[in-house]
């Protein structure tokens, strides 16, 4: 029965220091999306294209 309080007590552990390494790299900028803002721009016209709806032109008799 010590083992289980043993193995809970260090995955516990663990799971802190991951989770405070984790939180480190989210303060430190490691995430952030650098790349997509500089080519957004490349893309801009397909996405303002797929938007766009046709407009319903009425029919000529």
């Amino acid at each position: 029965m010590s083992v289980i309080y043993i193995l809970l007590s260090i995955s516990i552990i663990v799971a802190i220091v991951f989770f405070i390494a984790f939180i480190t790299a989210v303060k430190s900028g490691q995430y952030d999306d650098s790349y997509t803002p500089s080519v957004r721009m490349l893309f801009e016209d397909e996405l303002v294209k797929e938007q766009v709806k046709p407009s319903i032109k009425p029919k000529k008799d």
